[in-house]
C-alpha cells in the first residue's frame, strides 16, 4: 500500500499564466491515477467558508462510504494528498471485510474562524446530496454525530447521526477488531487459545491504544506501553498496571505481540530488524513504510496482521448503521475479523506469500 507521494516535488512553482498547470496539481493527479481513483470532487462556498474535497475511490461494490474529517491543513495540496490516501484505504477496508460499499473520504479544510458552524455543515450536506448517493458520509477526526445531524438536514446519504444511535468515538470498536486479530494470531502462531499471560507491547496510549489495553488486560495479557503523552500513558498504568518503556525501546521489547497503535510507517528496515515479537497486529494506518517490508517480516517468521483489515471496526459499524442494522450486527461482523485474518494467516503459510500481499490481492479481486 502507498502512503506517500514519492514523486512529489519538494517545491512547487506558481505560474502566472492561468492555463499552465501547477507542478503540485500535476503530481497529485498522477498520485490519484496511480491509486486507481474514480472521482474527485471539490466545493468552495465563500459565504460559509466551506472548502471541501470528496474523493471517491471505487464504486464497484456499492456506494462509497467514508468519514468526513475537519482539519486545519497547512495547504490545500496537503488536504488533497490526505483525502486521496484515506479514500484509497477505505476501499481496501470495505472490500477485505466484504462490505457492500466502495471507499471514499471527505475532508473539510477547517477555517481559522468558523462564523456559523451549522451553516457550514448544512452546505457540506448539500455538497453530499449533489453527488446523488455515490458517497455516504460519516464521522471522522473533527466531526461527531452532532455534525452528522446537521448534514442530515440536507441529505439522506449520511450515517452516524444521533438518531442512528452512533457514538462519537469509534475507538472501542476499532480496538475490538484488533483484539480479535491478535487472538487469531496467537492461536495460529503460538498455538494458544487464550491471551492469558501473552505479552503485548503497545505503541501508543491514545484512544485505540487505551481501549486495546483495556480489552487485553481483561483477558489476562501482560502489557508494556509507550507514548509521548505521559498523561495518557499514566492512565493506562493506573487502570491496567502496564509497564512502560521509552519510545525507541518499544521495538526491542521481548514480547509475543507488537501492536502499533500510533503513527503510520513505523515498520521499516531498521525497526523490523529490532523487533523481538513474533506477531505484529495494531490499529495504526499504513504501518508498513513500504509494502515490501511485509515480505521482510514474512521471511523473518514474524506474523503480520494487515492493518487495513484489522482496524476496520469503525467502518464496519458505520456501514451497518447506514444499512439500518444495530450494534449487535456490527459487533458480529467485527468479531468475524478473527476468521478473515486467520484464513489469511493460513493462506500465507500455504503459499509462502506475505500476509499483506494476500490481503491486498483479495481486496483487489473484490474491487474488480
Amino acid at each position: 500500500m502507498v502512503d506517500s507521494m514519492s514523486d512529489r516535488p519538494s517545491n512547487s512553482k506558481r505560474y502566472a499564466h492561468p492555463h499552465v498547470r501547477y507542478t503540485v496539481a500535476d503530481s497529485l493527479m498522477r498520485y490519484a491515477e496511480f491509486l486507481g481513483y474514480g472521482d474527485i470532487h471539490t466545493k468552495i462556498d465563500e459565504k460559509t467558508g466551506l472548502k471541501a474535497i470528496v474523493a471517491i475511490h471505487n464504486l464497484k461494490r456499492g456506494p462509497a462510504i467514508g468519514g468526513c474529517r475537519m482539519v486545519a491543513y497547512q495547504t490545500i495540496d496537503k488536504a488533497m494528498e490526505d483525502v486521496l490516501r484515506l479514500g484509497y484505504m477505505m476501499s481496501y477496508k470495505a472490500a477485505i471485510n466484504n462490505l457492500p460499499h466502495g471507499g471514499a473520504k471527505a475532508v473539510i479544510i477547517k477555517p481559522k474562524v468558523i462564523k456559523d458552524r451549522e451553516a457550514l455543515f448544512e452546505k457540506f450536506g448539500e455538497f453530499v446530496q449533489e453527488l446523488g448517493g455515490r458517497y455516504i458520509t460519516a464521522v471522522d477526526s473533527g466531526t461527531s454525530p452532532a455534525e452528522m445531524d446537521i448534514i442530515a438536514r440536507r441529505t439522506s446519504f449520511v450515517t452516524c447521526t444521533t438518531a442512528s444511535g452512533a457514538d462519537s468515538d469509534p475507538s472501542p470498536l476499532t480496538a475490538l477488531g484488533v483484539r480479535r486479530a491478535i487472538e487469531a494470531a496467537v492461536k495460529f502462531k503460538l498455538g494458544r487459545d487464550t491471551l492469558d499471560g501473552v505479552h503485548v507491547a503497545i505503541q501508543g496510549a491514545g484512544h485505540v491504544g487505551y481501549y486495546l489495553a483495556q480489552e487485553l488486560h481483561a483477558l489476562g495479557a501482560k502489557l508494556t506501553m509507550c507514548d509521548i503523552n505521559q498523561i495518557a500513558l499514566q492512565r493506562c498504568v493506573d487502570e491496567f498496571g502496564v509497564k512502560t518503556c521509552a519510545i525507541d525501546e518499544i521495538y526491542s521489547i521481548d514480547a509475543d505481540v507488537f501492536a502499533p497503535c500510533a503513527l503510520g510507517a513505523v515498520l521499516n528496515m531498521n525497526t523490523i530488524k529490532t523487533l523481538k515479537a513474533h506477531i505484529v497486529a495494531g490499529s495504526a494506518n499504513n504501518q508498513l513504510s513500504h509494502s515490501h517490508y511485509g515480505s521482510l517480516m514474512h521471511e523473518r517468521g514474524i506474523l503480520y496482521a494487515p492493518d487495513f483489515l484489522i482496524n476496520a471496526g469503525g467502518l464496519i459499524h458505520v456501514a451497518v448503521l447506514y444499512g439500518h442494522g444495530d450494534i449487535k450486527k456490527s459487533l458480529e461482523q467485527i468479531n468475524n475479523i478473527y476468521d478473515t485474518v486467520y484464513d489469511i494467516y493460513e493462506r500465507s503459510s500455504r503459499e509462502n506469500v506475505a500476509t499483506n500481499q494476500i490481503a491486498e490481492m483479495i481486496a483487489r479481486e473484490r474491487l474488480r
